[in-house]
């Protein structure tokens, strides 16, 4: 016998999801959201509390850690790697590792300082063989994706193809683009060997490592350096800062965005009886969020130049690559079916093969997204320094960035992480690298202690792993 709609039913068929619709109390949400604690979903909550207790070491073992301009200057100096880090988030959430995403980064970031420096003519640079060799390598590239049907990498790789066969003259934002492009075309490549060939992403990526460490020095020469800093634009991107005006209309978008989305999402989902955290804890989040942007803002728009003569003021330009990084990266992976496919490969790719995903674009795809992130990281930390040497994108730049996304909260073993766990992880690992380096601790402390945190990290995820394992059945 068919149910007839009630006051308190008016959907009639509403009574049959009785679990989608139970309305929680404040007291009741708390005690759910610590069941899922212990249960072992910690998400990025292990990295807060760790972000805030390195805050307050470093904070009364030196005196100049939360000074502003200290502040300011930690978050340039991390800002590349956590760019880095973000893309890397793709990767893992689907059980896979790329290891060749800083040196490709390094590449990136070379040809872009070669076109800078030689006045657009790549020809010169690099020499005839290496030249058309780039180029061939560039024209397989874009074959390859659209083989894959991965168009946004096929446009990509023909858009550095154009720049460099035209000699198109250096422009700020042409070198950032080549750079971007470059990349992009790099992680079709990868993608390629490891959702078509089959070969394992460890031995791909750790080849490419390799190899794009020695095209790095072929492009450079050993002990050669290519200076960008005479590049205004270029300059600026890590060591420029917003206006007053600027840093304060920054906020109104990112508060208030972030605003408009939560509260829009909550009373949406409250309009069509669905379950949702009680209204006054989702205000008590956006409030505490609009707090902190605020404190924030206000802090970076005071003047932190220890020079009478000079004023610094305003939110550095980092802050709103990262932010715009980390709003696009988290719509593509909440908000679109992409994002959906890429937890459903993650979390079990034969189960999302035979609901019809294609598991090999899918695989392809996230390599592309790394790289073009790795990229524009590139970017980034060339203007941090005003130049590009041979060991741009090596030593420690890809362990601190797969360690920024591990130490956020994103699992090793695929299908758990979100972008914002790099944002979270990379802050960890800047505040490490500042905090020792003000105690003028030597290279080695920072890397034990960098290796000690990642270690911890995967140990949790672990943990957490097991727990959710036991406590599931």
């Amino acid at each position: 016998m068919t149910e007839t709609p009630t006051a308190k039913d008016p959907g009639g068929a509403i009574s049959d999801f009785g679990i989608d619709t139970t309305s929680q109390s404040s007291g009741e949400a708390v005690r759910d959201y610590l069941a899922r604690l212990r249960g072992g979903e910690l998400g990025s909550l292990p990295a807060l509390f760790g972000l805030g207790a390195l805050v307050i070491v470093f904070w009364l073992l030196s005196d100049s850690f939360l000074t502003l301009d200290n502040t300011a200057n930690l978050l340039a100096q991390g800002a590349g790697k956590m760019i880095i880090a973000m893309g890397l988030v793709f990767v893992l959430l689907l059980g896979e590792i790329d290891l060749s995403a800083g040196t490709a980064s390094g590449v990136c970031a070379a040809v872009m300082a070669m076109h800078y420096v030689r006045s657009g003519n790549l020809l010169g640079g690099m020499g005839s063989t290496v030249f058309y060799v780039f180029v061939l390598g560039l024209v397989v590239a874009a074959g390859l994706a659209l083989y894959m049907r991965i168009w946004v990498g096929a446009v990509m790789a023909a858009i550095a193809i154009a720049i460099a066969m035209l000699g198109v003259a250096p422009n700020a934002w042409i070198e950032m683009l080549l750079a971007v492009s470059v990349g992009t075309a790099i992680g079709v490549v990868t993608g390629f060997l490891v959702s078509k060939i089959g070969m394992p992403s460890f031995v791909v990526t750790l080849a490419l490592f390799i190899t794009w460490q020695g095209v790095i020095l072929q492009f450079i020469g050993e002990g050669g350096v290519l200076g960008i800093g005479t590049e205004p634009t270029l300059f600026a991107v890590a060591n420029g800062n917003l206006s007053v005006l600027g840093s304060w209309l920054l906020f109104l978008v990112a508060a208030g965005g972030y605003a408009l989305v939560v509260l829009g999402e909550h009373f949406s989902r409250l309009k069509r009886g669905l379950v949702t955290m009680p209204t006054p804890l989702v205000l008590g989040k956006v409030a505490g969020v609009a707090a902190i942007s605020a404190l924030a803002t206000w802090a970076l728009t005071l003047n932190r130049s220890s020079n009478d003569f000079v004023t610094i003021r305003g939110v550095p330009y980092v802050v709103p690559i990262v932010l715009v990084v980390l709003v696009i990266g988290t719509y593509a992976l909440n908000r679109t079916r992409y994002g959906r496919h890429v937890y459903a490969v993650g979390g079990n790719a034969e189960a999302a093969r035979r609901a019809g995903i294609n598991v090999s674009k899918i695989r392809a795809s996230v390599f592309v997204v790394a790289s073009a992130l790795a990229a524009l990281g590139a970017i980034v930390y060339s203007s941090k320094v005003g130049s590009v040497d041979p060991q741009a994108g090596g030593l420690n730049t890809l362990l601190f960035a797969v360690g920024a996304a591990v130490i956020g909260g994103t699992s090793l073993f695929g299908g758990r992480g979100k972008v914002f766990h790099a944002v979270v992880g990379g802050l960890v690992l800047a505040v490490v690298e500042n905090g020792l380096g003000l105690l003028k601790q030597p290279a080695a402390v920072v890397n034990i202690v960098t290796g000690l945190v990642l270690l911890l990290a995967a140990t949790v995820d672990a943990l957490s792993r097991r727990r959710a394992a036991v406590s599931s059945r």
